[in-house]
Parts: structure tokens; C-alpha cells; sequence
């Protein structure tokens, strides 16, 4: 009888890859970097292992959002009192710091697990085209709207 193999720390072998966000929409750019983090690009993806890579984005301020959701979407959070919901439109978030726009997307698409914060800790979010990791080596990653899941 053959038994399933399972993935294990010491067979887990991260990579960089940048994603250069610039002219691609939020949601797109988000769900592949979610990915990307998840490791679910790799044959050995593992769902109770954080399998993926480290990952870098580049150019988080010239993400799109497509449609009127810079007038009509908002960012909300609480601060457990009553009356504490703060909320903030995407053209305001988009101007002032347009890394927690990529940065809240990514994080909502991840598990809200201890798992999830250890696979949210190899995201990288730079507003401009420059990055402080040339010494990791990262590959481009090039974004496939036509990549068939499997």
C-alpha cells in the first residue's frame, strides 16, 4: 500500500520573486501574491505548512482599481468602542499610503491564523520601482491572467 507524501520543513526551499504592480488591478495582483505566499505554485504545496516564497512588490502606488471604487470603496477598522468605526475612501488611501492598500488585500486573502501571519511575514510592499533586497536575487514574477488553475 502506498502512502501519501507529505511535505516537511527540511524539504521546503524558498525563492524571491518581485511583482512589479504597475497597470495591474488590486484585487489581480493580491489574489497572485497570496498565492505566491500560500506556495500553491509549487507541487509540494502542503495546507498545514507554509510552503511559499518570499515575495516583493514594486510600484504598490500605480495599482489600479478599476471601475468607480477609488470614489466608492472604503477602508474600514474599528477601535472595539462604540462608535470607533473609522473608515477611509481609496482615492485618500491610495494617495497617502498606497502600500496598505496592497497591504489590507493580501493580508484578507491569507489565513487568519498564526499560519497566515507567518506567510504574511515574507511580503515585501515598496511604493516606487526601488527595493532594498538585490542581494536576495529576486525573479521576476510575470502575471498570467490566463493561467489555467489546476
Amino acid at each position: 500500500m502506498q502512502k501519501t507524501w507529505m511535505a516537511r520543513e527540511k524539504d521546503l526551499e524558498r525563492k524571491w520573486y518581485i511583482i512589479d504592480a504597475a497597470g495591474l488591478p488590486l484585487g489581480r495582483v493580491a489574489s497572485e501574491v497570496a498565492r505566491l505566499l500560500k506556495g500553491k505554485h509549487k507541487p509540494i504545496y502542503t495546507p498545514h505548512l507554509d510552503t511559499g516564497d518570499n515575495v516583493i512588490v514594486i510600484n504598490a502606488a500605480r495599482v489600479l482599481l478599476t471601475g468607480r471604487k477609488l470614489e466608492q470603496k472604503y477602508s474600514y477598522r474599528h477601535s472595539g468602542y462604540p462608535g470607533g468605526l473609522k473608515k477611509i475612501r481609496y482615492d485618500k488611501l491610495m494617495a497617502d499610503n498606497p502600500q496598505k492598500a496592497v497591504f489590507l488585500a493580501v493580508k484578507r486573502m491569507l489565513p487568519g491564523n498564526r499560519l497566515g501571519r507567518a506567510m504574511f511575514k515574507k511580503l515585501k510592499i515598496y511604493p516606487g520601482d526601488r527595493h532594498p533586497h538585490e542581494a536576495q536575487q529576486p525573479a521576476p514574477w510575470v502575471y498570467n491572467p490566463k493561467r489555467v488553475a489546476k
